[in-house]
């Protein structure tokens, strides 16, 4: 009998809920994943003092951005080797529901994992733990998925930051004015 076999059921994966990387810029980011890659602006809060963004790859799936400020930033090819700190924050897998998550949730805990209860953000609930690389992951389902569908800036269930940047102050009057501009390194 493997091991596995005494853990509750796996989890019913549906992708990347999203992936969280760092700015100490959230209006260029803002201006260049909707701007320039034509992704959708759908969630704006604030975790603690950082601004925390989403956008929108795909239906439930989302980049997202934690503004750090002062972070340092650097460019560096994709694949290639670095001796610099990583923008990388945790990645957040996609669950269907609240049954779920407490289904992974249970799952860790029976495997000897570290977990933290149920998070909730508000648009998403979450529970946290790290794989055995130290690398921190996240489970989430939208309460309130604002993907696949047209976003309203106005509605405080996603768009929460009592103090946006002005890009999304753009967006809210009809669309972004700048774009940033980029270079290969």
């Amino acid at each position: 009998m493997a091991v596995t076999d005494e853990l509750p059921d796996q989890p019913r994966w549906q992708g990347i809920n999203h992936l969280a990387l760092v700015t100490p810029d959230m209006d260029a980011t803002v201006r260049f994943y909707v701007g320039v890659l034509g992704m959708r602006l759908v969630a704006t809060t604030m975790a603690g003092p950082m601004r925390h963004y989403f956008f929108e790859m795909g239906r439930g799936n989302t980049v997202a951005f934690f503004e750090v400020a002062g972070a340092e930033t650097f460019s560096k090819a994709a694949g290639g080797p670095t001796d610099r700190a990583i923008q990388l924050d945790h990645i957040s897998f996609d669950v269907p529901d609240e049954h779920a998550l407490e289904q992974l949730r249970k799952r860790l805990l029976a495997a000897g994992s570290e977990v933290t209860t149920v998070v909730d953000h508000g648009f998403i609930r979450s529970v946290y733990f790290t794989d055995p690389n130290g690398i921190a992951l996240e489970a989430s389902w939208w309460v309130v998925d604002g993907t696949g569908r047209p976003s309203d800036y106005n509605d405080p269930a996603l768009f929460g930051d009592p103090d946006p940047v002005p890009a999304v102050v753009e967006l809210r009057s009809g669309g972004i004015i700048d774009m940033p501009r980029t270079r290969l390194t």
